[in-house]
């Protein structure tokens, strides 16, 4: 067989989403299997939501749209940033693309060259290695674990910068850690960045409105001598519970955005008219559904946390944001169950499920391989069997 491309073998599947595909297979095939994978709220979409996108298909909007997305999408964006964020922008600097991840992709592709270095923080989202990756860009990562509460400091940021560095990939609130970034810490990364005039900072919010503790949303947009290097990416998908909608947008410096659009238009052109008249509802309609949303997904983290470090070993800072709960296990690594020995994130994942059936993303996919991710975007009775689960597989694990 000819080869293949050497770029594209050089990147893995998304194990979150290899991960979310078995235990489907497990839960279809009859298993009492429990999913804590899946990065996406179990909420159904808004009706409001939905009853726009089935008024679309009524009314004929089914053709293609302009390419960066159709034109009153692109005002609610723009309106979105102001009333949420401060930030004025203009058309010429909005893209609309199929999720979030496009977004990100079309950005890094537009704005990185071969050799560039790209600096991410672990734990860091998925697919962010990877999409560097792609770009023939490398990937320079500042480690802070569990003990920094997942967080980096400005002298780490300053550590990492070197002369090829492009750009700064920033996301909070993290997945997967749900740690939230205040202004003042923002502010303080920021003076690091403001001497390197070269320096993009890509900001990750598609967790901005999940947020706890009356913590506040600040991006590094909002820093008036930055902003024309701040590259925000947002979308629909978890605010909303429109993960399969599939949209996702960003707003940036024109030449950039430009160059985005253009590779939109020679790879997927527009997204689907459909989902963006949904999207365009999500923004520009005011709902409690968003908040109670969140007001539940706080119940949940509260119940999950208490729970989780309660048992002997497990180390889990209290997320600020997201729905994930990112907890160190490395307590039980050297434990021996049946033939599995247990000495990283994985064979600890493997282990709880054979013993329970128990699903948990292995936290070396986000570069922590100490921790797991456990997802609470499920029901309470799922989320009380699960940590039941856990804690009797564990109970067991520490008397052999």
């Amino acid at each position: 067989m000819t080869k293949l491309s050497k770029l594209i073998s050089a990147i893995s599947e998304s194990k979150t989403l290899a991960i979310t595909s078995a235990l489907k297979k497990m839960i279809a095939s009859g298993e009492d299997a429990l999913s804590f994978s899946a990065g996406e709220p179990d909420f159904p979409t808004p009706s409001y939501i939905k009853h726009a996108a089935i008024k679309a298909i009524e009314e004929n909007f089914t053709k293609y749209t302009a390419n960066e997305g159709f034109p009153k999408l692109i005002d609610a964006i723009i309106n979105k940033f102001k009333k949420d964020n401060t930030l004025t922008y203009s058309k010429e600097n909005i893209i609309v693309s199929n999720g979030a991840k496009h977004s990100l992709y079309n950005i890094l592709l537009s704005i990185c060259n071969p050799g560039d270095e790209v600096i991410i923080q672990s734990p860091y989202w998925v697919s962010y290695p990877e999409m560097i990756t792609l770009c023939r860009a490398k990937t320079k990562v500042i480690q802070a674990g569990v003990d920094k509460n997942y967080k980096i400091s400005p002298e780490d940021l300053k550590n990492a910068i070197t002369d090829n560095t492009k750009a700064f990939i920033f996301n909070s609130p993290s997945n997967p850690s749900g740690a939230v970034y205040s202004k003042n810490e923002i502010i303080e990364l920021a003076k690091v960045l403001l001497p390197h005039k070269n320096i993009y900072i890509v900001s990750d919010e598609i967790y901005e409105k999940i947020i706890f503790d009356s913590e506040l949303h600040f991006s590094f947009a909002q820093i008036e001598e930055l902003k024309d290097r701040v590259i925000v990416v947002n979308g629909v998908s978890k605010a909303y519970a429109m993960t399969g909608w599939r949209i996702g947008y960003a707003a940036g410096p024109a030449p950039i955005i430009k160059l985005a659009r253009n590779l939109q238009s020679h790879s997927t052109s527009n997204s689907s008219s459909i989902s963006q008249a949904a999207a365009l509802a999500a923004l520009s309609i005011d709902s409690d559904e968003i908040n109670n949303m969140v007001n539940e997904f706080l119940k949940r983290r509260n119940f999950i946390i208490k729970e989780l470090n309660e048992i002997p070993g497990i180390k889990c800072p209290t997320p600020k944001g997201a729905f994930y709960a990112f907890f160190d296990v490395s307590y039980y690594f050297g434990k021996k169950y049946n033939e599995l020995t247990i000495n990283d994130s994985t064979s600890f994942c493997k282990f709880l499920l054979e013993r329970e059936k128990v699903g948990l993303v292995p936290g070396l996919a986000f570069g922590d391989d100490n921790c797991v991710r456990m997802s609470y975007a499920c029901s309470i009775e799922q989320i009380e069997e699960g940590v039941k689960r856990i804690r009797r597989a564990l109970e067991e694990l520490s008397n052999r």
